[in-house]
């Protein structure tokens, strides 16, 4: 048990830690869509897609191939501290040294030429040049913390970043605003240069932050070693790079859509999927506070006896507590809609695009439990079908959505969203039964699975989302799941 207790105490504190860095983020949304227009909001969205791409690319791989490598080359953990480190940064100096000499055409791009608002759009972009350069320099300090057993710290460091961050907004859209109509002191300073309802100063406050977590991340710094050893990272470059097309494969499936539906449709139409999107940060939620928790835990129990039952015991529990919340979203999105509405005048502007959550979330529920079933190939060191999985899922998100969205719009990004990552969930089944054989209890986890995903349609569009008849049916669920499970749960109890 020790080693079960040693997985739930870490995983709770980066769960713990993430909810309270997501819901201070999450309660920004109603904020957002209140101050800017669907339209303003799908410049939001549309940047943050693209930084989600571009932070793929300067991670290199090396978050996963540090903790790899720590597992393989224990006697030498500095070293593989100092490659990983090194390659990200020689990478993200690189990209910041590019963007910023080629800021005007990358403007352009971005904007397909359009000169109205240029000046703001290419400010936007040296503001994501630099955060996207600050983020990547901190990806492997952050992973050291992790590898370290320093939950406590990564979350703290995790938190003031987000309490940065959501302070700054909340000053740049209430604060400078009531001083400049009060009169109060330091008025004619912020109403020298404030432009009110401006996106660019949540750009600014996320920029803020990223430098405070910099600052905060220093004593992680100082214990880099400025040595390189080329016969290591040659053995981690054959790990890592799959890591990398497989990484980004899956940003490409988590983002393309926004940014596609920018390129075939309107900036309304992203801005309104953006803002549904966030209803299913729950979910999000869920399932990167157990990646932070199951991937250091993966590697260093990979050469314990019990290591195959213990994962799959991991995953059907995991699956149990994903199938509840996915029912429970569901179930309450009445009053979770409200979180994503402008105000009284402007409900149906985003409301309307509410279909698209229960779908979204399904696909959020495969990709958690794709993201458990990966482990196979990277405990392995078959990283080469993580790379076949994600392109698989990446070809089928580019091609389906440039043929739906023209016609469907967001709801079509939504069902793409759901079907390549039940398509990656089900290709790391098969593949790890194969190579990596684990044994998982696929009848159980399956019923969870589909009686959930029949309960939350049924609920959505049957019983018309309501509230009472979906909690119900929560109620139910959950009582049929503890039936089933009860006499492992005693067991687990009484040990």
């Amino acid at each position: 048990m020790s080693v079960a207790k040693k997985f739930l105490g870490q995983t709770m504190v980066y769960g713990i830690s993430t909810i309270l860095t997501r819901m201070l983020n999450f309660i920004l949304t109603p904020i957002f869509t209140r101050t800017y227009a669907a339209a303003v909001y799908g410049v939001f969205t549309k940047m943050y897609s693209w930084a989600s791409i571009i932070n793929a690319i300067l991670a290199f791989g090396m978050e996963t191939t540090y903790f790899r490598y720590l597992n393989k080359f224990e006697d030498r953990k500095q070293q593989v501290y100092n490659n990983s480190f090194l390659v990200v940064a020689f990478i993200s100096t690189l990209f910041l040294v590019t963007g910023l000499v080629f800021t005007d055409p990358i403007t352009k791009w971005l904007v397909n030429n359009d000169t109205a608002n240029l000046d703001d759009q290419r400010r936007y972009v040296q503001y994501f040049i630099w955060l996207l350069f600050s983020d990547a320099v901190c990806i492997i300090p952050f992973a050291k913390l992790r590898a370290d057993g320093k939950p406590f710290r990564y979350s703290l460091i995790k938190f003031l970043n987000i309490l940065t961050y959501v302070s700054l907004c909340l000053f740049f859209i209430y604060g400078i605003p009531a001083i400049i109509k009060h009169n109060l002191p330091t008025a004619s300073f912020f109403a020298s240069w404030f432009r009110a309802q401006w996106v660019g100063y949540v750009f600014i406050a996320n920029l803020v932050a990223s430098v405070v977590t910099f600052v905060l991340l220093i004593p992680e710094f100082l214990k880099l070693q400025l040595k390189f050893d080329k016969a290591m990272f040659m053995k981690m470059l054959s790990y890592s790079w799959p890591i990398l097309v497989a990484n980004l494969s899956f940003i490409v499936n988590e983002n393309l859509d926004k940014i596609l539906l920018d390129k075939y449709s309107t900036e309304t139409q992203v801005g309104i999927y953006g803002a549904v999107c966030k209803i299913a940060i729950f979910m999000s939620i869920f399932n990167t506070a157990f990646r932070l928790g199951a991937e250091p835990f993966f590697f260093s129990h990979a050469k314990q006896e019990n290591a195959k039952h213990t994962y799959a015991n991991i995953l059907k529990y995991f699956v149990i507590a994903l199938a509840i919340l996915f029912v429970a979203l569901v179930a309450n999105i009445e009053i979770l809609k409200y979180f994503i509405s402008r105000d009284s005048a402007h409900i149906a502007e985003y409301w309307v695009g509410l279909p698209a959550v229960p779908y979204l979330l399904l696909g959020y529920v495969c990709l958690g439990i794709y993201m458990n079933l990966s482990i196979w190939y990277r405990l392995s060191d078959q990283t080469r079908f993580g790379l076949y999985i994600s392109v698989s899922g990446a070809i089928i998100t580019i091609v389906l959505n440039m043929v739906l969205i023209p016609k469907y719009s967001y709801m079509g990004s939504a069902w793409v969203s759901m079907i390549a990552y039940f398509v990656m969930m089900v290709l790391s089944y098969v593949l790890g039964q194969k190579y990596y054989p684990i044994p998982y209890n696929f009848k159980k986890i399956s019923a969870y699975l589909l009686s959930s995903t029949v309960i939350v349609f049924s609920s959505f569009f049957i019983f018309d989302r309501n509230i009472y008849i979906g909690n119900a049916l929560l109620v139910i669920f959950i009582a049929v799941v503890f039936y089933f499970e009860k006499n492992e749960l005693r067991r687990v109890l009484k040990r």
